[in-house]
């Protein structure tokens, strides 16, 4: 299994609807996570050899709660920061940064 879709899986412990990089015409369901690749990053080298990569995915979570219980979660995991918040469509969007 591959570290994405390790992550995924993690990612399903806290809510049962999460998606990686849906169609904008996809319906979700609420609440939820939304994911995407971002940089890579992290990236520890020696002896010339690359010998660890981390991806940088980020995550952003949908609520109609602004004090959603998904956020104690995610703030619990490994390399993972808050990025920003903002409201859209009567709907909470917290983004965070996650390295897996």
């Amino acid at each position: 299994m591959g570290q994405r879709e390790q992550l995924h899986n993690l990612l399903l412990t806290l809510v049962p609807n999460v998606y990686f990089q849906p169609p904008e015409n996809y319906a979700l369901t609420y609440p939820c996570i939304i994911y995407s690749r971002g940089t890579i990053g992290d990236e520890k080298y020696a002896n010339d050899k690359l010998y660890l990569n981390k991806h940088r995915y980020d995550l952003t979570i949908v609520d109609y709660d602004p004090d959603s219980p998904i956020l104690e979660g995610i703030v619990e995991l490994p390399m993972c920061s808050f990025q920003r918040h903002y409201t859209a469509d009567n709907l909470n969007h917290d983004i965070y940064n996650i390295y897996y």
